[in-house]
């Protein structure tokens, strides 16, 4: 309990005084895991769209490989991205090995089959019958598939989010793919992680505790969002 008490401590301290480093390291935690959520959100959400409204052979097969990519460990995700952006890699002349576009890559990895599967199970939970009466009402196919997802836009928020907790907690491929360099690919978790190993625990519990307030902030303002647009029972 000392420990946490003392991380908490530096917390208030990191916080009030607006240590550069921390803030730093945090707006690279929201620049790297915001741009990867949205990255994954515009290839989550129409893919989840298109595999809950179409019907193909082996379509089972592709939604079991989405809802095994949910838990993909980020691990693998890390490795194979690194071997993809490696010098001697398929995607080595692009020179983005250890940059925070590397990093982007492999946390919209993460997130973009989280945030498909939650789609199409939201998507698939709105009524059939709802779905007869847009085109029996004259609904074009672009109106069709913007009353479909208002419909079902609780859920594709919660898909937002979950995407979004899993690409900012992210630290194994993070790590693997930025090279955790100081002042350039270091963010919250990866900074967590190496003050540890420095057996730095205060401030590693302060980081932590710095890093569960961005993120209980972000996801506190998408709920609202969600819950405002809730239906009325």
């Amino acid at each position: 309990m000392s420990v946490i008490g003392a991380g908490l401590v530096e917390a208030v301290r990191l916080l009030v005084t607006g240590d550069p480093e921390v803030v730093n390291i945090m707006l690279r935690t929201l620049q790297v895991s915001g741009t990867a959520t949205c990255v994954a959100v515009l290839i989550g959400v129409p893919a989840g769209t298109f595999l809950a409204l179409t019907r193909f052979f082996g379509r089972g097969l592709v939604v079991s490989v989405v809802n095994f990519g949910m838990g993909l460990p980020p691990v693998v995700v890390g490795l194979v991205t690194w071997l993809c952006l490696t010098r001697y890699g398929p995607l080595g002349f692009l020179g983005l090995l250890y940059t925070p576009t590397a990093m982007i890559i492999a946390q919209a990895i993460i997130a973009a089959p989280i945030i498909a599967g939650f789609t199409i199970a939201a998507i698939q939970a709105v009524s059939p019958k709802l779905r007869l009466q847009m085109l029996a009402l004259g609904a074009n196919r672009w109106q069709y598939l913007w009353l479909l997802l208002r419909e079902a836009r609780l859920g594709i928020l919660a898909a937002v989010i979950a995407g979004f907790g899993g690409a900012v907690s992210e630290v194994g491929a993070s790590s693997m793919v930025g090279g955790n360099v100081r002042g350039y690919t270091r963010v919250a978790t990866t900074a967590t992680v190496l003050e540890v190993s420095k057996g730095n625990f205060e401030m590693a519990t302060a980081l932590s505790i710095i890093l569960l307030l961005i993120a209980f902030a972000i996801t506190a303002a998408l709920t609202y969002l969600q819950q405002r647009g809730r239906q009325p029972a």
